[in-house]
């Protein structure tokens, strides 16, 4: 198996979903196993203060050095354990030499195979809003659909206010889930959870779409990398 070097942190829960499902699916596929893995995890208090600043360029560097330290302690893969922080992924990717494995690459091949082409996406505003996440979509063929601005601002508040802290709240789960319909409304086929942790607010079994969550879809990408060394 090949050894995969995790950036996480941002925040720990995903981050600690993220590491039990890749280990639980490496040993429901080959009993008696776990995952090679190298964990970076950073505070998160700094990086959400480069995410507030705009200060993408500070951020890409951090990430970027953890990267390397990740390469050079033995990781032949790197998975990002966020989706907003693919805004710099293409400093991590020029600054080592491993492949980075894309959440949104994992993300769009499920949807791609379910025959979904227009898709809702919800996340923290910086993945609603800028376009590096949209782009890779969009690069696969994805039509994609975002909430209104005061719907963005309300599940962006509901990430950074709760879930990132470990907090999940039945009230904004309903909150979540009536964002999702008006998605639907406005002609989304399904929805992705854009960031990882609203996967610990709304699940599957919550929502009448097809739904999206990225953190499991990217876990799983992750196990076959790991499992393809074999």
């Amino acid at each position: 198996m090949r050894t995969l070097g995790l950036l996480g942190g941002m925040a720990w829960p995903s981050t600690a979903d993220a590491y039990r499902v890749i280990n639980e699916e490496i040993g429901r596929r080959r009993d008696g196993h776990s995952a090679p893995l190298i964990v970076w995890s950073f505070d998160f208090a700094q990086i959400h203060r480069l995410q507030a600043a705009d200060d993408w360029t500070t951020a890409g560097i951090l990430l970027a050095d953890a990267a390397r330290r990740l390469q050079d302690a033995g990781a032949e893969g790197l998975l990002l354990c966020t989706n907003t922080m693919h805004a710099v992924a293409e400093a991590i990717a020029a600054a080592t030499s491993v492949p980075l494995l894309h959440i949104a690459d994992a993300t769009a091949a499920a949807i791609q195979a379910d025959g979904v082409n227009r898709i809702g996406l919800l996340g923290t505003r910086f993945t609603m809003e800028h376009n590096f996440y949209r782009r890779r979509l969009e690069g696969h063929g994805l039509e994609v659909v975002v909430p209104d601005a005061q719907q963005r601002e309300l599940v962006h508040r509901i990430i950074y206010d709760e879930l990132v802290r470990g907090v999940v709240d039945d009230s904004s789960r309903r909150e979540i889930l009536r964002v999702i319909e008006d998605l639907a409304a406005a002609g989304a086929a399904g929805v992705i959870a854009g960031c990882t942790e609203i996967e610990l607010l709304v699940g599957p079994d919550d929502v009448a779409l097809p739904y999206y969550p990225t953190m499991r879809l990217h876990a799983l990408a992750a196990v076959d990398w790991i499992m393809g060394g074999d």
